[in-house]
């Protein structure tokens, strides 16, 4: 498994590009900025895009994704109800006083229970709302397992829950009942920020031991 992080755009957002070993297929999660160097990374991989996939549809997640799916030719899939954030794109650029890229067409949706494929690689979709009304996540399992959890769960924090469809108790609950409860030694691959650990932010996270 392949798992090339690139810190983009002023807002230092985690863009990730996922492949497999084996047949060189690989996802672009939350690409917020620098389509063009992000591009340049896959080719130096040596991998080839299937498609592209947000954790949510926040501006330093998806600012990119235009520019990518012209470049690479591949579609852009996200949960149903962050749908209401891509098509407020435009406000949430006014409301940060910045724009990445234009607004994303989405190409499909990703529901909760499923999976989605990586060439050979398997990732089980977690539904995570309370920092953003539809977040996902993506469990990866092996030995160890890697989790990719966008803005709901970083090393000793946890996602705002004051934007659009935020909300405390559920974002608690969500990390708690699905992120959590992934084996302790599973990788947790933020938004923003280091990596981190299912364990560590079970022992050690404020936020976690608070509520």
């Amino acid at each position: 498994m392949i798992i090339r992080q690139l810190e983009v755009s002023p807002f230092m957002e985690n863009a990730y590009i996922v492949g497999c070993e084996e047949t060189k297929q690989a996802v672009i999660f939350d690409p917020g900025d620098e389509a063009g160097r992000i591009a340049a990374e896959v080719q130096r991989l040596g991998l080839t895009v299937r498609e592209i996939i947000a954790t949510h549809a926040h501006i330093d997640h998806i600012g990119a994704v235009h520019a990518l799916k012209e470049m690479l030719g591949v579609p852009f899939r996200i949960h149903k109800n962050e749908e209401i954030l891509v098509k407020a794109y435009d406000q949430q650029c006014r409301m940060f006083g910045i724009r990445f890229g234009a607004e994303p067409g989405i190409d499909g949706y990703i529901e909760e229970g499923g999976e989605i494929a990586v060439g050979n690689l398997k990732a089980r979709v977690l539904l995570t709302p309370g920092h953003s009304p539809g977040g996902l996540c993506f469990y990866f399992q092996g030995s160890p397992g890697s989790v990719i959890v966008g803005d709901t769960l970083f090393m000793g924090s946890i996602g705002r829950t004051d934007l659009i469809g935020g909300d405390m108790k559920t974002l608690i609950a969500n990390i708690k009942n699905k992120i959590l409860t992934l084996p302790e030694d599973t990788k947790v691959y933020s938004g923003h920020g280091p990596m981190t650990t299912v364990g560590r932010e079970m022992k050690t996270n404020p936020f976690l031991l608070m509520y």
